[in-house]
């Protein structure tokens, strides 16, 4: 399984106009083009960071939808505002306790990793940092994203509610420093964000 994943720094005003763009015509849209399973879109309404994610069955899937994909995001983005990066990855790892629910909220966490050590950070993501998180109110899910070639990663963990994000944060905290340290893997960037549409259809992948 791959995904593609478009930051968008939106125009704050503009995110209630952008979700309802990516709900009412982005996701309809995808899902006519063969091999996609789905989008999911989080938003940060304080920084305007927004951040759509694809899914595709196969890599070719997702090499080929590029060309009919990027009339779909340019209007998303003009809706939003902002200007749009893209970048693509494998889906390393996806484990659900549970669909997420209305007011379901996320957080991520991108990382830097030895290439060459990617086996290794997935296998302890999956065997370590899932069964950790799971352990953690309020959760929902987990996935792992990376781009092997660049030694990039990123890792969504989606909770019920902010309450539960919030009040999990400083044991969260701990378990991914000392995770992170295991598995070889540089903390970037995290960020906290509200999970505005959740109609991936990724199977079980742990």
């Amino acid at each position: 399984m791959y995904a593609r994943s478009t930051t968008i720094q939106a125009q704050p005003s503009a995110i209630d106009a952008g979700i309802a763009h990516v709900r009412d015509v982005t996701l309809p849209a995808l899902e006519d083009i063969p091999g996609c399973i789905g989008l999911s879109l989080l938003v940060d309404r304080k920084s305007g960071r927004c951040i759509a994610t694809t899914a595709w069955e196969t890599e070719d899937a997702m090499r080929n939808s590029a060309e009919r994909v990027r009339s779909i995001r340019d209007r998303a983005a003009e809706t939003f505002r902002g200007g749009a990066l893209i970048e693509q990855w494998e889906i390393a790892a996806l484990h659900r306790d549970h669909f997420s629910r209305e007011g379901a909220c996320a957080r991520v966490v991108w990382s830097k990793m030895d290439p060459a050590r990617a086996d290794s950070a997935i296998d302890t993501y999956k065997s370590q940092a899932l069964p950790a998180m799971e352990g953690l109110e309020g959760f929902c899910s987990a996935s792992l994203l990376v781009d092997r070639a660049s030694g990039r990663g990123v890792s969504s963990v989606t909770f019920d509610n902010a309450d539960a994000m919030e009040r999990n944060r400083d044991q969260a905290t701990a378990m991914r420093d000392r995770i992170a340290g295991q598995a070889g893997m540089q903390v970037t960037d995290i960020g906290e964000f509200e999970l505005a549409l959740a109609h991936l259809r990724v199977p079980e992948l742990v």
